[in-house]
């Protein structure tokens, strides 16, 4: 009897309804790389937005000397000869 009643139950679609065959493998690998490539696109975007995008070397140099200019630390003069130190 027991036998009988695994042989009705058995419908012949296999363990996960025939899911886990050959296709489950192809979407799993697709959904990991859709996954990785989103937060590289959310992290690069975040980076971007905050101001860590690439900037020219002596871009904080000048971005001080304006602000110590602006403050009156220096004068016309000296800002002037270290900015084009800086070129």
């Amino acid at each position: 009897m027991h036998s009988f009643v695994a042989l009705l139950a058995d419908n012949g679609w296999g363990h996960m309804g025939d899911w886990g065959g050959g296709w489950m493998w192809v979407w799993g690998t697709l959904m990991m790389v859709g996954f990785v490539v989103v937060i590289v696109w959310l992290v690069r975007a975040a980076m971007s937005s905050a101001g860590w995008a690439q900037r020219e070397p002596t871009a904080k140099a000048r971005e001080i000397l304006g602000e110590r200019y602006a403050k009156g630390e220096l004068s016309t003069e000296e800002y002037r000869e270290r900015i084009s130190e800086l070129r």
